[in-house]
């Protein structure tokens, strides 16, 4: 009677395990730095000479193809982990233009998902963009814009994105900031017109949740992420709707990885950060964070051992795919 009774209870625990999974629902949110996706056609005004067929990278029909083909692949997989249909949504940058993007969501593995796209030309004077690709069964997009890059340097804006998830309001910023080229104080500058849009929308949207990402070519405890934007490195200190916690601070200092590597040292240029309405609250919350780096997105051997495989390495065509790693946030409902 007893071991009838084990029995019966073990079953009970485990129907009621399964039970609680299967209302747990995902939803995966992305940010991918694609390396110079460029096609093979001159756009007039821009600096894109390097990836033409004569340009120093010989870049051809067949690199761009390949190109096209490994991106649309690593964003497949994106989140499939723990929501089979894949990642809701992904905001990508370095990428030329709308041709571009029309031939990544069409390629095989982005097509049989049914992703789309939105997108805003910049001034970027090699004429590169940021743009968000999402699955339309899991985002609903409502309206977008460019905020261009408040003074007359012809570098990337900023991507303004609303919509819903779960009949839950979102607003997303896709960012690219000044390179490390550029003196700090030109991300600082990024970074406070981020914070003002930011502002703007919770002003006019108290409950609306906010997901800024981007390559934002410093790393979480610099003056640009840290001061400027007013970034929090803990979530319990994300107490009000408008406080921004970054989850990835706590992962560069505590596990010294990053999304890119250089001189041997990883930084994490690329990140996403979250308003305190995904922090706290109803509805869907944040549940963690990652650098995805699965073994074919790494150089296995040669100089560049260890490092994120990229499309070309000393005027050596790898085939790869970009010299940065994706980077992912979970959230649950």
């Amino acid at each position: 009677m007893r071991t009838i009774t084990a029995i019966a209870l073990t079953l009970l625990a485990t129907l009621t395990l399964s039970a609680q999974k299967s209302t747990e629902k995902y939803h995966c949110i992305g940010f991918y730095n694609t390396e110079n996706l460029f096609d093979t056609i001159h756009a007039e005004g821009h600096n894109d000479y390097e990836f033409l067929p004569k340009g120093v990278n010989r870049w051809n029909s067949e690199k761009y193809t390949n190109k096209i083909k490994n991106i649309a692949s690593v964003l497949a997989e994106l989140g499939t982990i723990l929501q089979p249909q894949g990642a809701t949504m992904v905001g990508v940058c370095e990428v030329e233009n709308s041709a571009v993007l029309d031939d990544l969501v069409n390629s095989p593995a982005l097509a049989r998902k049914g992703w789309k796209y939105l997108h805003a030309e910049s001034k970027d004077v090699r004429g590169i963009d940021c743009a968000l690709l999402y699955n339309p069964k899991l985002f609903t997009p409502k309206e977008h814009k460019l905020i261009p890059y408040g003074n007359k340097r012809r570098t990337r804006g900023f991507l303004v994105v609303s919509g819903s998830i779960d009949k839950e309001q979102f607003h997303i910023i896709v960012n690219h900031w000044p390179s490390r080229n550029s003196k700090s104080p030109s991300r600082e500058y990024a970074a406070t017109q981020v914070r003002a849009i930011k502002d703007s929308i919770m002003q006019a949207h108290p409950m609306t949740k906010i997901i800024i990402m981007g390559d934002f070519n410093d790393n979480p405890k610099n003056i640009s992420l840290k001061d400027s934007l007013r970034t929090r490195q803990y979530i319990t200190d994300a107490n009000k709707a408008g406080d921004l916690f970054n989850p990835f601070w706590d992962i560069h200092k505590q596990k010294k990885i990053g999304s890119l590597k250089y001189r041997d040292r990883w930084q994490l240029y690329d990140q996403i950060i979250i308003n305190g309405n995904i922090c706290r609250g109803k509805g869907l919350k944040y549940a963690k964070s990652e650098i995805y780096s699965p073994t074919h997105l790494i150089n296995k051997n040669g100089r560049y051992k260890g490092y994120p495989k990229r499309t070309h390495a000393n005027g050596e065509w790898l085939n790869g795919y970009s010299d940065h790693l994706p980077v992912l946030i979970y959230m649950k409902k």
